[in-house]
């Protein structure tokens, strides 16, 4: 039989190793969502461009969420709940998304469509965030934002990368 002192550091060891293979395993999976997630780009309208208490950045909602909430709202009554979903979406030439139609699975997919995860948090659509966060200083960069470049995995879960001007130009930082 182990002493138990001896029994507690084989605990704690494997317990650290547990943690840091599972740690290691989710940067491994964002990793590669970035490197091989589909570019979408989502339109976008800047909120609110500065908070005190968390340095620069730009809160974001989406023009498609407000597509979203509306089908959301002719599709429900008033005893039933919103819950996280997909919607289908129209990839134009330049990879811009457009609201076609909600659904996770029912319909098949024309070549052109693709489905994005959308999350319903206080009444407003979510795709992966609703902020983007800038170095303290840089606001004037992402002033001119008009769309957020996003990778999207096989599970229609979208990853934001950067914020895009009016022409698609990517501003601030380097892209991925």
């Amino acid at each position: 039989m182990m002493p138990a002192n001896r029994l507690n550091k084989i605990v704690v060891v494997a317990a650290m190793l547990l943690i840091l293979a599972v740690v290691n395993w989710a940067i491994w999976a964002k990793e590669r969502h970035l490197a091989e997630g589909e570019v979408v780009y989502l339109e976008l309208a800047p909120v609110d461009p500065r908070s005190l208490m968390q340095g620069d950045y730009m809160a974001l909602n989406f023009e498609i969420g407000n597509r979203i909430r509306g089908a959301l709202h002719e599709r429900l009554d008033d005893e039933t709940q919103a819950v996280d979903g997909h919607v289908v979406v129209r990839l134009d030439d330049q990879r811009i998304a457009h609201f076609q139609r909600l659904g996770a699975g029912e319909q098949a997919l024309s070549a052109d469509e693709m489905r994005l995860r959308y999350r319903l948090r206080n009444g407003q659509v979510r795709f992966a965030t609703d902020a983007f966060f800038f170095q303290e200083g840089h606001a004037e960069r992402y002033e001119p934002a008009r769309y957020g470049l996003f990778r999207v995995n096989e599970r229609g879960e979208p990853l934001l990368v950067a914020l895009h001007g009016p022409e698609l130009e990517p501003l601030g930082e380097m892209e991925r």
